[in-house]
């Protein structure tokens, strides 16, 4: 009962994640990986684009506390600015995929039909591409770049987004609340958003935990490529490209936007995990 209770209210689904270890953790350092890279003006002293003569390949120092590159250019500086674009293209474009996924689910939840057939099979086609191949198209299609590639990643992501909220519209639509709401002429939007789109929040949250981590590793791959963001502008990607060259003169170089990308990963799959255990009934004690 706790547990669909958590499911049914967000403020008491919140205050579980909390208790719980790993969504505490998973949110902790997600919260200090996201504030480090927003408040990068206030904590480095260089610009991502600085080139710092005579200071190429300095190892990690007072001065560059993790380094510098073969311009010169302050690692650590770079790492904070290139995490606004991972995190950007990542959270935005899971924000995307999340409005236009979940809208079209709780249509297609909604009206089924025809309109739930037309919906569905556009969606399967895009799930029957590999993720990594349909983002090299796009790209490809319509020339490299951060917003493209943020597109290209929203489109992949739509599919299961819709499938969550439809299956939750579907299984919640006919429950007696639906039904008295009907009996005493509420409108169908009025059930949609103030009936059915709150119970889809929870299984929401787990896919948009899940899918945050995805987005970000098929950004940095995308940008490893040369597909996403272009240099000089930096992102973990593009950097981890740059420093292949330069593994052995400067191991630093590619280590530190690397373990960032690893740490934002691992914190978002901790919570994604947290969020998972909180809507597993199974996983729950009886108390």
């Amino acid at each position: 009962m706790e547990n669909e209770n958590a499911g049914r209210h967000p403020r008491a689904f919140l205050e579980r994640l909390l208790r719980s270890r790993s969504g505490r953790f998973g949110l902790s350092l997600v919260l200090i990986l996201v504030l480090l890279p927003l408040l990068a003006p206030l904590v480095v002293p260089f610009s991502p684009l600085e080139m710092n003569r005579g200071d190429e390949f300095v190892p990690p120092s007072a001065r560059y506390i993790f380094g510098t590159d073969q311009f010169g250019r302050d690692i650590f500086t770079r790492v904070l600015y290139g995490g606004r674009t991972s995190l950007l293209v990542g959270f935005g474009s899971i924000g995307v995929a999340a409005l236009i996924g979940v809208g079209t689910g709780i249509l297609a939840g909604y009206v089924l039909g025809m309109v739930d057939s037309a919906i569905m099979r556009l969606w399967d086609v895009l799930l029957a591409f590999p993720n990594i191949f349909l983002g090299i198209a796009v790209v490809a299609v319509l020339g490299p770049g951060q917003l493209v590639s943020a597109l290209a990643i929203a489109a992949m992501n739509m599919p299961y987004f819709s499938r969550i909220a439809r299956a939750a519209v579907i299984a919640e639509k006919e429950k007696e609340y639906v039904e008295a709401a009907r009996a005493m002429g509420a409108s169908d939007g009025r059930i949609v958003f103030m009936s059915l789109l709150p119970n889809t929040i929870p299984p929401l949250l787990a896919q948009i935990a899940i899918a945050i981590p995805r987005a970000i590793l098929l950004e940095a791959s995308l940008s490893f490529l040369g597909l996403g963001t272009q240099p000089p502008n930096p992102s973990w990607g593009n950097m981890l490209d740059d420093s292949r060259d330069f593994l052995w003169r400067a191991p630093w170089y590619g280590l530190y936007p690397g373990l960032a990308l690893f740490l934002l990963v691992l914190a978002l799959i901790f919570l994604a995990n947290a969020i998972r255990d909180l809507l597993d009934p199974t996983l729950q004690n009886i108390e």
